[in-house]
């Protein structure tokens, strides 16, 4: 038997991509300065919003802190494919049951570093958009400080030249200046609210995704258990020949036709409302003027449905006023390629 293989060789879209297909590559997987360790970590964090506007320093060190965690999530990825590859390297050397299942226990610890490395690029989008809302509370600032900047200014005159021709020229000032801040602190509140649920919809959706073939891939993987006999011999006995090489095969092209085949309306795991926390909800839409609770019934739909235009790459994304940092950095692009997932030797047939 031939043991050079993986899930999906052919790596063709599953129903789920086709449905809603995958984002581009995170913008955390490449140009990197710091390195994977927790200094960087810790650099990014500290010094997240040092150099930006007020406004958007609370925001800019989520944004960071939300990169560490992407960061670490593609490690568990990275580290996940290695541990699969060392599995089956040491059940090489066992008995025939015992080799057969940690190869194809290999198979689908690796697959599971590889949906964390989907996980990153989809975390992506969740972080990009929060993003867009601190580049909208950075472009804010500037009113806001000239608005300020006008009403010291008036107050500074009025206690020093009370009389000023001045004052009546910088009133007029502050009339325009609050009219613009008036637009942009509309602007603000209404993009804040539009992007952080279209924001928190990208992460639950993929954590969502996320959870259910991992549910899946542990499920198969205690099907292939079954196929070590542990019952406990005597000295000297002689366990039956194994012969559950067909049987471990098929489990894992079963798993591969359910990964493939999953969307999210097959989801197994439906959240629905209480009693009570739909009448409240209702009550809260009511005094919105809607009149009608949260139906999560509708959830699932995917984010182009539900969002026109609100997510962009990262790239768009790479400067706000006063520069990042972040962006900047450069570090070289490490990865753990996907081909080879199964030992590669042959397995002589049993007779």
């Amino acid at each position: 038997m031939h043991r050079t293989y993986s899930m999906r060789q052919s790596r063709a879209p599953t129903a789920s991509q086709i449905q809603n297909p995958p984002p581009p590559t995170s913008s955390t997987k490449s140009g990197r300065f710091f390195g994977k360790s927790s200094v960087g970590h810790a650099f990014r964090k500290s010094t997240a919003g040092a150099f930006g506007p007020d406004l958007a320093k609370k925001l800019a060190q989520l944004v960071k802190m939300e990169k560490n965690v992407m960061r670490s999530m593609e490690l568990v990825g990275r580290e996940r494919m290695e541990v699969a590859q060392q599995l089956s390297i040491w059940g090489e050397a066992c008995d025939d049951d015992v080799s057969d299942v940690t190869d194809k226990l290999g198979v689908l610890i690796y697959e599971i570093g590889e949906l964390e490395d989907q996980m990153v690029d989809r975390y992506d989008q969740y972080r990009v958009t929060i993003k867009s809302i601190r580049n909208i509370e950075a472009s804010v600032q500037p009113s806001r400080d000239r608005k300020q900047k006008i009403t010291d200014q008036i107050a500074q005159l009025k206690y020093k030249e009370p009389n000023s021709p001045r004052i009546v020229v910088l009133e007029q000032e502050l009339v325009r200046a609050e009219a613009e801040s008036l637009v942009a602190e509309a602007q603000l509140s209404n993009i804040t609210r539009e992007k952080l649920k279209a924001a928190f919809t990208y992460q639950f959706d993929a954590i969502k995704e996320h959870s259910e073939k991992l549910a899946i891939i542990a499920g198969f993987g205690k099907h292939l258990l079954e196929l070590v006999d542990d019952t406990p011999v005597t000295p000297g006995e002689t366990r039956e020949a194994y012969d559950g090489y067909e049987a471990s095969k098929a489990i894992i092209q079963d798993c591969e036709d359910a990964l493939t085949n999953w969307v999210t309306a097959n989801a197994a795991i439906k959240p629905s409302l209480s009693t009570r926390a739909r009448n409240l909800s209702t009550h809260r839409q009511k005094q919105m003027g809607e009149g009608v609770g949260h139906d999560l019934s509708g959830q699932d739909s995917s984010m182009k449905d539900r969002e026109s235009g609100l997510w962009v790459p990262a790239g768009t994304h790479r400067e706000y006023q006063g520069g990042e940092e972040e962006e900047e950095e450069e570090e070289e692009e490490e990865g753990v390629s996907g081909e080879a997932r199964g030992r590669e030797e042959e397995r002589p047939t049993e007779v």
